[in-house]
């Protein structure tokens, strides 16, 4: 029994085991995943069917997690193909997100279906591209400008939202992936003399911090050589006519074109999925529709392939090679610690004991 006093339906002890429990009513769920997770040692990841759903039950694990931490990986809230970027705000999350949950060990992860289905960068890219900044450290200017555009950050006159630096003479001003809030870093010759928040709307500085953390903006490298790894193989993936090909020109001419994430596995020899970053001894709980949900998804994923993939002068990737067939998303759920939530008409399911409220 949890220490809420909700009893605890069986929970799965091996990778592949799959336990069946009958959906909690209302806000029971986020109760008994916020219990689940401090009952055990490992990330419970709850598989929401959508994005409102994963976004309602970010927002009720927040009310009963008390100081557990929760993650959130959202969805990038655009259509497959689409030609414009998602919000620089959800990238943010997502980033944070992948760098954070290796050292996560107890918590609760809540991940849309067909996010959950997403090739992503491998772990190599965000751990390795992330850099602390602190007080008294040495920071060349110049060379740092370079870094944060190689790693997707945007110059611009005034940082107003993620992703964005400013400099002006001796400060650099910048809203790191992951931030609640933008910074301003203030340089003596080299060296970091301070570091505070301000506010992006009055561009007052406000209190200090010790050091800053600062993520890549994009969840693909910029550098010159990726830019061009990049070309070379859509290049060879596509029989374009790079002069009529706008996506191969704004690449080349170091623009990142809306839509590049569908593109995604052209910066990267390989890529991984979420089930890569996270460890054996995680429990996924599976929601009630999530995997006819991934079935939907695939399928209108599918079309927006068919009616796009003949235009010549913008090439896409198949559907497989952005995202986790459903039949591969099951073998995957197949292979780890797994509840399915289940109707509550389903009496072979186990049960919570939760009612719904009287109206």
């Amino acid at each position: 029994m949890s220490e809420s006093g909700i009893p605890f339906p069986p929970l799965p002890h091996s990778p592949g085991q799959q336990r069946d429990w009958r959906e909690p009513a209302g806000s029971s769920l986020a109760l008994l995943l916020s219990e689940t997770a401090r009952a055990r040692d490992g990330i419970v990841v709850a598989v929401a069917a959508d994005g409102r759903a994963a976004r309602a039950l970010e927002d009720e694990l927040g009310f009963f997690a008390d100081g557990l931490p929760v993650l959130h990986f959202p969805d990038w809230e655009t259509l497959p193909y689409d030609l414009f970027a998602p919000h620089p705000q959800l990238v943010s999350q997502r980033i944070d997100t992948l760098y954070r949950l290796p050292a996560i060990r107890k918590g609760v992860l809540v991940v849309p279906v067909a996010t959950l289905m997403q090739r992503l960068a491998p772990r190599a890219y965000i751990a390795g591209t992330g850099l602390a900044v602190a007080r008294g450290d040495r920071l060349e200017l110049a060379t740092e400008q370079r870094r944060l555009q190689a790693c997707g950050y945007r110059h611009v006159p005034q940082v107003g939202e993620h992703g964005e630096f400013a400099v002006r003479g001796a400060l650099l001003d910048i809203f790191p992936m992951g931030a609640s809030e933008p910074y301003r870093i203030e340089l003596f010759d080299d060296a970091v003399e301070s570091i505070r928040a301000f506010d992006p709307e009055t561009q007052r500085s406000l209190h200090q911090v010790e050091s800053v953390k600062l993520l890549p903006a994009r969840e693909f490298p910029l550098t010159e050589e990726a830019m061009r790894r990049f070309r070379d193989r859509l290049r060879e993936r596509f029989p374009i006519d790079v002069r009529r090909c706008p996506l191969y020109q704004d690449m080349k001419q170091g623009v990142t074109p809306g839509g590049i994430e569908y593109y995604l596995p052209l910066f990267f020899e390989a890529t991984e999925t979420l089930f890569d970053y996270l460890d054996d001894d995680a429990l996924f709980v599976v929601g009630n529709g999530a995997l006819d949900a991934a079935e939907r998804f695939w399928k209108q994923t599918g079309d927006r392939y068919d009616q796009r993939a003949h235009d010549i002068e913008r090439p896409i990737l198949p559907p497989m090679e952005l995202y986790l067939p459903p039949q591969s998303l099951r073998e995957c759920l197949n292979r780890v610690l797994r509840i399915d939530l289940v109707g509550t008409g389903d009496t072979r399911a186990a049960d919570a004991g939760t009612q719904p409220a009287p109206d």
